[in-house]
């Protein structure tokens, strides 16, 4: 985790409940419940549940909700391609959805 990301944390931390984590969605901290799959943070840090982008650039998002589609790919902690529905939030992780991606 970056400076900037611990920095989020800490000033959120204080805020939140045991029995949550806070995890950071295109640079912004969010805090979930406990056990929240990164779609799911997602979907609580963006009006837009898009995680891709197709080839002629349109938006994509999650279809099946179980891994098989794979529409659902993000970048974690720098690893890209992983399937957000199927990872569980972990303290401080760094999400990078196609939107902040295509900013870049």
């Amino acid at each position: 985790m970056n400076v900037v990301a611990e920095a989020l944390v800490e000033a959120i931390a204080p805020n939140t409940t045991l029995n949550a984590v806070i995890v950071l969605i295109d640079g912004r901290a969010v805090a979930v419940p406990v056990g929240s799959t990164v779609i799911a943070a997602i979907a609580h840090a963006h009006a837009t549940v898009l995680t891709r982008t197709s080839v002629s650039g349109l938006p994509r998002g999650p279809v099946c909700g179980m891994g098989i589609c794979q529409e659902c790919r993000v970048t974690i902690d720098g690893r890209a391609h992983q399937l957000s529905c199927q990872t569980l939030c972990q303290p401080g992780m760094d999400v990078r959805t196609a939107a902040s991606e295509a900013h870049r």
